[in-house]
Order: structure tokens, then sequence, then C-alpha cells
């Protein structure tokens, strides 16, 4: 009995080397059950065709603050990056000339003013009396004096005028609504009229503009889609934001131009939309991305988790067949929206996408399909707890 079990021992032992020896050449071995994976049944709908662009932002006005008149700063009368309205007082400039020039226009015109009356009196005189003691030539002469007088008069208006413009140009004022940086001068400091250096930069953020710069060529492509008839556009352009920290900004944008030249460096055109920003969240300069939303087209929408791209390039996913079995597409996608490839060919009305279960599956291998939701953010819901995950 001992030797009958030594045998049957060395038996097994062979069968089970035979065994190994089979699997490390290679031979086949017993088919596995149908995979279970998730899916999700496809249907064609209407697409909103969207296209992001990097953009930067722009002050909606920025002025460069210059003096109209010379002087010493005497107070600087704002503080930097409060806001600011139309007319507020920002530098004042020593004003002691420009009062005296004032006070002598002042008292010119009253000469003016003074002898205006005396010139119109003559005048009034040599016109009563012509012939009668006065010649033609004296009433003439009268008659010049008085225009003369006016002339006069009117020339030390407009110079009183000007006096008392340059006397309120002292006081250097805001010209739009906005933020002042801080000064570029002191208290002290000498200035002249129309210096090349500015005293601030005010700029006004709200609105605030938005220049994003799009390919001229790919422009060509959706007007031709809109001609076709294959994009139905918008009647308005809006853009949503996309701040430097990923955050979406609040709102959307209306677009000011389409843009009217395209760049011979980049080959890009700007098109520039305006955004409210009442918190200035947005400052000019900034880099953003935008998201313009052009129309809207029929297609499939293809979630990114459920196709990749072969080593030709090409966009590639799986369909649950109704022979129970999985099949390899090629699909011809135009863009993405969210998390998911636009595809216009490819695939059919109520073809079962295979979107889970994707690490180890295979053209051809049996799939039991499971019917699965995708959430906002990509990730795969209700799928029933037997089927597979990645």
């Amino acid at each position: 009995m001992r030797d009958r079990g030594r045998r049957i021992t060395g038996v097994a032992l062979a069968l089970s080397i035979v065994a190994s020896m089979a699997s490390a050449q290679g031979a086949p071995m017993p088919p596995a059950g149908p995979m279970e994976v998730g899916v999700v049944e496809l249907t064609r709908q209407d697409v909103p065709r969207a296209v992001t662009l990097p953009g930067r932002a722009v002050a909606s006005q920025e002025v460069l603050l210059r003096p109209r008149v010379g002087g010493v700063i005497e107070e600087i009368l704002y503080t930097p990056g409060q806001p600011l309205d139309v007319g507020d007082p920002l530098f004042r400039i020593d004003d002691a000339a420009y009062a005296a020039a004032e006070a002598s226009a002042r008292a010119t015109l009253a000469t003016a003013e003074a002898n205006l009356p005396v010139a119109q009196s003559a005048y009034d005189r040599a016109t009563q009396l012509a012939g009668r003691g006065f010649t033609e030539a004296e009433v003439e002469q009268a008659r010049a004096s008085l225009a003369e007088a006016e002339a006069t008069l009117e020339a030390a208006q407009a110079a009183l005028d000007y006096a008392q413009t340059e006397l309120s140009w002292t006081t250097v004022t805001s010209p739009i609504a906005g933020r002042a940086d801080v000064p570029t001068v002191s208290v002290g400091d000498l200035v002249t009229a129309g210096q090349s250096d500015e005293l601030t930069t005010i700029v006004r953020a709200d609105p605030i503009y938005v220049d994003m710069m799009e390919a001229s060529a790919r422009i060509l492509s959706f007007r031709k889609g809109i001609d076709e008839g294959s994009i139905t556009r918008n009647d308005d352009l809006e853009a949503t934001l996309r701040l430097e920290n990923g955050d979406v900004y609040r709102g959307t944008g209306k677009m000011v131009t389409p843009g009217n030249s395209v760049s011979t460096t980049t080959g890009t055109v700007t098109v520039r939309f305006q955004f409210d920003n009442p918190h200035n969240i947005v400052i000019p300069g900034m880099f953003l991305r935008g998201e313009i939303v052009i129309g809207t087209i029929q297609a499939y929408l293809v979630p990114q988790r459920a196709a990749v791209r072969d080593s030709a390039g090409k966009l590639t996913a799986y369909l649950a067949g109704e022979d129970g079995t999985a099949h390899q597409v090629t699909l011809t996608e135009d863009g993405s929206y969210q998390n998911s490839w636009i595809v216009r060919e490819g695939v059919n009305e109520g073809d079962q996408l295979i979107i889970d279960g994707l690490s180890s599956l295979k053209a051809g291998q049996a799939v039991v399909p499971i019917t699965a939701t995708i959430d906002a953010d990509g990730n795969v819901q209700d799928l029933d707890s037997r089927g597979a995950e990645d």
C-alpha cells in the first residue's frame, strides 16, 4: 500500500510539472467567463460648440496723469488704491504765480469795461452831429474807436478766462472714475506742463476688458460650419473666464469687437469681451483663459475616460455589441465639451459605450453590460456592485 501511494504522488507531481510547462510555452488556458462592464447609451444631442482661448485682462480706461501747468508740488491729496470719482483732487501745485496772473487779467478786464461806455458815447454823439460839427471822417474814427474798445473787452475777458483756467489746473483732479496708483512725485518736487513723466496712473477696471486670441484658420473653419449648417450660431457670443488659480469667474462677458486684423507674427485675431468686475477680482494685465460658446452642433458626447488614442493618434473606444462581445471603434472627434469628446462619426444612436472595466478589456472579449452613469466630474456612478472597476 505504501508503494502504491508513492506512485500516485509521483503521477500527480508529474502532471503538475507538465501543466506548468504547457502554461510557460503559451498553451491555451480554459476560457474565462464573460466580463461585466459599465455602459452608457449614446444619444445624438445638441452640444454647445465652445472654444477655450488664452486672454489678457485690459483696463476699460487708463490715464497717465500729467500736469498741465508747472510749479512745485505743495500737497498730495489722495490715498493710493482708494476709489476715485471724476473731479476728485489728487495733487496741489503752488498757485502763487497763476493767482497773480488771474488778478492782472481781472484788472485789465475792468479797464476794458470802463473804456467801452466812453467809446460808445463818443460814437453816438458823432453819429447824431454828423454834418453839423462832425465830419464823415470823424464819425468813422469814432466807429473804429468803439469797435476797438469792444475787441479789447473781449480779449480781456478771454485772458481772464484762461488765467482762471490755469489757476484751476494747479489742483490736479481725476479725469475718470477708478483707482490711482502710488504717486511718482513727492511734496516739493518741481513739475512742468506736459512733462513726459506721469504724476500717477489711474485705472478703471469695472467693467474690465479681456482680449482673447483665436487662430484665423479656426475662425474660417467655424464660418464654414455655420454656412454649411452644421453649426447653429448663437445670436450673441458670450464668454466665461477661468482665473490663473483655476477658479471659474462668476458672470459672463459680452463681445465688444470681433477683431479687424490678423497678427502677422502669430496668425491670430484678437477678440475683445467685456465683463463686470465690481470687486476688482480681475486685475489689468492678468493672464486668463476664456471659453466662448459659438453655437450648437448635433453630435454624441463620449466621456473622455472611455476613449484612448492609439499609436497613430486616432481616438478609439469600445462598444458592447448585440453578440455579447466588445467591439473597438475609431471615433471622429470635433473638440471637447466639459469631460467629454464631441464625436460626430464612428458611433450610432443607441450604441452601448463601455465606460468601465477598460484596463483589461480586449476586442472580441465576451462582456455583460451593466447600465451606469457618469457625474459632472467624469466619475462613474450607479454602477452595479458586481461590475468591474478600473
